[in-house]
């Protein structure tokens, strides 16, 4: 109770700061006013943590206890004297004084009481020791002075503390830490732990805490940075926050930016996308003054073009209208840069994608389309050719390089223009072909120039047609040019008449008179162009015609068709253009001794080759043989065309190849012969395939990582489609995700981690697969030899991801009745169960046996009456094979109420929890067990 003179009594002080209503201040200020009249204080002090140590040994965040907690920091750093600092001398004066007063006794008690307790078993009062240094560090001012000898005690007991085996106590000592901080001393104790929690504490919370109080420097922030790759997603969303209020963007350097972005704007969590958007971006764009230009510069956009397209979009996402349409309609050609180049694509790109609304501030900012294509043709025509001399000139070629990203970006702009006005539409058209048929064009802008062209015809025969001509690698060749209109045109007039046919029959005269005027159209041109080829087929015309088959012209044409290709529908038939091309072209390139005419020879060929069956069939060979000889980047064009062909037509395809070579010719049609033929073929076929497998298989081991990736992946496409089952290539995949060696393949990791989520989930079927591959992997991993990188595996891992996969639960379309499965249903997790106890049998001594036991008592067992008495048995003759005496039956009894007692969801969870204590026997004995 409150005496005469407004004190108050220490336990009725913490009686009333239980209760968060109450005044602390007054509190505070009652008790403290009680204690400075005490001329000996060691029984204030008893008194005090007497009253204390009942909020210490309480675990729980309770408000109540919580409450205690503040107020008894309040009352601690009550007794510090607020900063004053009206001049230096008054400022020294007052440090003066503190000195004679010895840093408060009060405070130093409870410090001193503190550091005494950190060390006791009980995991609360740890816990509530680290929070009340951390608050009263916290609390105190800013210029605070405590003794040096406490400040060394107080470290080094919360260096100990955030060790400790609790997370929540780990979080309140580094928290307690952040003041103890030296970010200008690098062997600073702190500092260097904060560190090594950032790197390895495998608790997420941990993590975070560390995070938020950990002082930036050049030391330390390359672990921050790493923070942003973290596995847990909170963390990657904290360390963000943290880049943007503490990191100043010149602080960083390119690289770091630009990596930055392209993890943030991409992560598969969408918080931590927004805080990239919504803080990080907005930072740095404030300490450059808003200028989104100037932002640009700091980042490489010649070399990461889509992570700053990808920038402008979050960027121009915030902006105002006003702010978007601060624009010009026209970049003169002399003030073209890769920044505002790249700031025109992307703003234009965003107003598209409004729709309606946003056409009419795209005509504020892009002209319209016959006005942009004579602009676009003198910004293309402008860029130098180099001679070889000129090439080796760093500065020169930097110059053409960059004018070319400029011209790259100016062609992504043709896909914002207004094409429906004819003759817009029609001038571009010209400015795309004339470019692809200018020899000086930059060969970097053919394959853009080509889809844009392609984009604006939408008809494939006149595709093929445009295209066709343009990608002829003889351009002076008259008579090669007048053959394929030719072809063309004979293969209208065919398709004309049968068209004819089909109207009379079904009686559309008037169909079939507009058929007969085409007809004799096409069939009086097709008469001028047989005048044409026997003009120019003159001696005269000979001597004029030169062939041009330098490895830039067929690189030219070559990328020409095989966007064509990739553009074409697979519906439409190749025809006769695309076949002399094939022969004139593609075919003769692929043993060019230039590489990249090789490559891009390689691509036409396999896209090809998705249009025709019978192409497929004859090039399949020729492909395997790229993919296995020729140098690493055209051996993976090679291997992801016949990755392509398998998915598209099956490994069926092998065999019909097989079949299709033609046969000695027989003097009897005996049907037993044609069988025996059929079965040749069919087996030939089984080895063709068996030989893709082989040589699939050996990429999985290759030390390229390309092409080790490239197979995983084609191999994870071809299991996933169906394509092929194979429970020992599962386990092929399997391992190598897990191999140490494919660590920074991030591209392999990212798609084997998703293929076996989705291919397990897909159906039951494909968990039958992923429980066949199980003990396979396992066998690897136990027997890999010490010097192999599987040896590093964690087996246990390895074997949570198997029953994870396999779980019943898991299925994205389980049964219909889920009380039938559970009842009736046996589930992959059944067979499973028994396998293991199969390899339990097998030999019940080695050390894998307890491995096998902890995941019996994992697994999620049917209650089918048939599996119930098989488990039961096995389980009875593992008892019997093993001579352990009372710890067997044991783990008998156990794995039994496991796998038999489990009626509902409930009680699963709760026989599983028994499991795994009464196995605790099996599990841990040693693994040399005699």
């Amino acid at each position: 109770k409150m005496t005469a003179d407004n004190e108050i009594d220490i336990k009725e002080a913490f009686q009333r700061a239980q209760k968060g209503h109450n005044n602390k201040a007054k509190l505070v200020a009652s008790l403290k006013s009680r204690y400075n009249k005490l001329e000996d204080k060691t029984l204030f002090h008893e008194e005090f943590v007497h009253y204390l140590k009942y909020a210490m040994i309480v675990y729980k965040r309770e408000p109540s206890v919580e409450s205690v907690i503040e107020f008894v920091v309040r009352f601690a750093t009550s007794f510090q004297s607020p900063p004053r600092a009206e001049d230096e001398e008054e400022e020294q004066q007052e440090e003066e004084e503190e000195e004679e007063e010895d840093d408060h006794p009060f405070l130093s008690f409870i410090f001193n009481f503190l550091l005494e307790s950190h060390k006791v078993s009980s995991h609360a009062v740890r816990f509530r020791v680290c929070q009340l240094i951390n608050k009263l560090l916290g609390s105190m001012a800013e210029n605070a002075q405590i003794d040096d000898d406490l400040f060394d005690r107080i470290h080094q007991a919360m260096l100990v503390r955030v060790t400790d085996k609790f997370p929540n106590v780990r979080i309140q000592a580094a928290l307690a830490m952040t003041r103890l901080q030296q970010p200008k001393d690098a062997e600073c104790p702190t500092i260097n732990a904060f560190m090594l929690i950032l790197e390895n504490d495998c608790n997420a919370e941990v993590r975070r805490a560390v995070l938020s109080c950990i002082a930036m420097s050049p030391l330390t922030l390359p672990k921050v940075l790493k923070r942003t790759r973290d596995i847990k997603e909170t963390v990657r969303k904290l360390a963000y926050q943290v880049l943007a209020d503490k990191v100043h963007i010149k602080a960083l350097t390119i690289a770091q930016r630009v990596s930055l972005l392209q993890q943030g704007l991409s992560d598969t969590s969408e918080a931590v996308r927004e805080v990239v958007c919504s803080r990080l971006l907005p930072a740095w764009l404030q300490r450059l003054d808003g200028d989104v230009i100037e932002l640009l510069h700091r980042l490489d956009v010649e070399n990461c073009a889509e992570t700053a397209l990808d920038t402008l979009k979050a960027v121009l996402r915030n902006m105002s209208t006003e702010e978007l349409l601060e624009n010009r309609v026209l970049i003169p050609v002399d003030s073209l840069s890769c920044e505002n180049v790249l700031y025109w694509r992307s703003l234009c790109e965003f107003f598209k994608k409004k729709g309606d609304e946003g056409e009419e501030m795209l005509e504020q900012v892009l002209p319209d389309a016959a006005t942009y294509a004579q602009y676009l043709s003198g910004c293309l025509k402008a860029v130098p050719v180099l001679s070889e001399e000129q090439r080796a000139d760093f500065n020169q070629l930097e110059l053409v390089m960059t004018k070319e990203f400029i011209s790259q970006q100016l062609i992504h702009l043709i896909a914002c223009l207004d094409t429906n006005e004819e003759g817009g539409r029609k001038r571009v058209l010209a400015v795309l072909q004339e470019m692809l048929a200018l020899p000086q064009t930059p060969s970097s802008l053919i394959f853009l120039l080509t889809e844009k062209l392609l984009a604006l015809i939408p008809d494939d025969h006149k595709r093929i047609q445009t295209v066709g001509l343009l990608s002829l690698p003889n351009p002076n060749s008259a008579d090669v040019r007048l053959l394929l209109f030719l072809a063309e045109v004979k293969v209208r007039v065919l398709e004309a008449k049968q068209t004819l046919e089909e109207c009379i029959a079904a009686q559309e005269f008037n169909r079939a008179a507009e058929l007969k005027s085409s007809i004799t159209d096409l069939e009086n041109r097709r008469n001028q162009i047989i005048q044409e080829i026997a003009e120019s087929s003159q001696p005269a015309d000979k001597e004029t015609r030169t062939e041009k088959s330098d490895p830039e012209t067929l690189l030219r044409c070559l990328t020409m068709c095989a966007e064509l290709l990739k553009q074409m529908s697979m519906k439409t038939r190749l025809g006769p253009t695309i076949s002399a091309l094939m022969t004139s072209l593609v075919l003769p390139s692929i043993a060019n001794a230039h590489p990249a005419v090789r490559n891009m020879a390689v691509l036409c060929l396999g896209t090809c080759t998705l249009h025709s069956k019978e192409l497929a069939k004859t090039h399949m060979v020729l492909l395997l043989q790229i993919a296995q000889l020729d140098e690493v980047k055209i051996r993976i064009s090679a291997l992801r065309a016949i990755i392509d062909l398998l998915l598209v037509f099956g490994f069926q395809l092998l065999s019909e190849t097989a079949g299709s070579q033609p046969a000695p010719p027989s003097q009897s049609p005996d049907k037993q012969e044609d069988d025996m033929a059929a079965a040749a073929a069919v087996e030939k076929g089984e080895d063709t395939a068996q030989s893709i497998l082989m040589m699939l298989s050996e990429f999985l081991d290759s030390e390229v990582s390309d092409l080790r990736t490239e197979t995983a992946e084609g191999l994870a496409k071809l299991i996933y489609m169906g394509r092929m089952s194979s429970s020992k290539m599962l386990s092929r995949l399997v391992l190598l995700w897990y191999n140490p060696v494919t660590e920074d393949d991030t591209r392999l990791r990212h798609c084997l981690g998703v293929f076996f989520q989705l291919y397990a989930r897909e159906s039951r079927a494909h968990q039958e697969v992923v429980e066949d591959s199980f003990l396979p992997t396992v066998r690897t991993l136990l027997n890999a030899p010490a010097t192999s990188p599987l040896a590093e595996v964690d087996i246990t891992n390895v074997v949570e991801l198997f029953v994870e996969l396999t779980r019943p639960s898991s299925l994205i379309k389980p049964s219909a009745n889920t009380e039938v499965r559970d009842v009736h249903e046996v589930c992959v997790h059944d067979y499973l169960a028994v396998r293991l106890c199969g390899e339990m049998l097998n030999d019940p001594t080695a050390p894998e046996v307890r491995l096998y036991a902890k995941t019996l008592s994992s697994l999620d067992l049917s209650r089918d009456e048939t599996v119930r008495k098989d488990l039961l048995s096995l389980l009875q003759q593992l008892v019997q094979v093993q001579q352990r005496g009372r710890r067997n039956r044991n783990i008998f009894f156990s794995l039994r109420s496991a796998a038999v007692l489990r009626p509902s969801r409930r009680a699963k969870t709760a026989a599983l929890e028994k499991t795994k204590l009464d196995l605790n026997t099996l599990i841990n004995q040693e693994a040399n067990v005699s």
